[in-house]
């Protein structure tokens, strides 16, 4: 019966760790925040990379730089489907999912890690795709 209990309270934990690395994706995904150079700093890790679609780095100043130019704050939203994640560790959830931004279709990868102040996005690869 504890094993029982056990296998509950971690799928319980699991499932919430997910939920928790989804919200904070889509928040990033979403143009008000983009828009904002302060939330998206909330939602990353400060040894965030990304390997954008485009084939460009990023690393968490270079991200914060575009968003501080006010260039994405007149974007349109961007479409997401076949969200789905995976706990790969204890505080470590890998998110894949697809987008579509005006026309514009990528497979997408993200680490989220839990850290002292809460989740945050770790790592994140765009991979275009028809």
């Amino acid at each position: 019966m504890a094993d029982e209990k056990r296998t509950a309270d971690e799928k319980d934990d699991n499932d919430r760790a997910v939920q928790a690395a989804v919200d904070g994706e889509l928040r990033l995904l979403d143009p008000e925040v983009r828009a904002s150079p302060a939330l998206v700093s909330e939602l990353l890790d400060p040894e965030f990379t990304e390997i954008g679609a485009s084939g460009r780095v990023w690393d968490a100043r270079s991200i914060l730089t575009v968003t501080s130019s006010g260039a994405v704050s007149s974007e349109a939203p961007v479409e997401v489907g076949e969200m789905s994640g995976k706990v790969l560790a204890p505080g470590v959830v890998h998110l894949t999912y697809r987008t579509d931004h005006q026309g514009r279709r990528a497979l997408r990868s993200s680490l989220w890690r839990l850290t002292r102040s809460g989740w945050r996005l770790y790592f994140h690869q765009g991979t275009p795709t028809d």
